[in-house]
């Protein structure tokens, strides 16, 4: 087993047995780190003091992940074609920003009769968004509302473009 000081230096390799004893004479925990690891990997520290470190990385790190929002953008089925220009810039910030968007098409008073135009609508806005955004929830009416949600689209993966490399190197 391979024992590490409570202050990060390695003390060695050496038998459970006598990690234990080491442990004790020192008033300290045996924790063990990596038990994957070739040799194992042991840490003499108080378990106390080793439980409120780990706390704290984990607060730590909980602090720099970006919580997902859900934001709304809503249109009309007839909306003019600056309006709706603005909106999907709207929607392109919050994706861009990571956060989740719900695009609700609002039907008032006599378009209810005319909810064909709802999805040709949202037909234009997936095509509009088709390279930063993808479905999340297919679209569905919620009462008067024509609903999806949109999530930012996938980055595509970093071998891609070293394939192509290869590819034009072998040509």
């Amino acid at each position: 087993m391979r024992v590490i000081a409570e202050d990060g230096k390695q003390v060695g390799i050496m038998p459970l047995s006598e990690a234990l004893k080491k442990a004790q004479g020192l008033e300290l925990d045996l924790i063990e780190i990596a038990p994957d690891a070739k040799p194992p990997v042991a840490k003499l520290i108080d378990f106390k003091k080793f439980k409120y470190l780990e706390q704290k990385k984990e607060k730590e790190a909980r602090k720099h992940t970006k919580q997902t929002e859900l934001k709304e953008v809503r249109f009309s089925p007839f909306i003019g074609e600056h309006d709706l220009n603005t909106q999907l810039e709207r929607v392109k910030k919050f994706l861009s920003e990571g956060d989740l968007v719900k695009v609700s098409i609002i039907f008032t008073g006599r378009q209810m009769a005319h909810t064909e135009f709802g999805p040709k609508l949202l037909l234009r806005i997936m095509a509009e968004l088709a390279n930063v955004a993808e479905k999340e929830r297919e679209e569905k009416f919620e009462g008067r509302r024509l609903v999806t949600t949109l999530k930012p689209a996938q980055k595509p993966s970093k071998k891609k473009p070293n394939e192509t490399k290869d590819e034009k190197s072998s040509s």
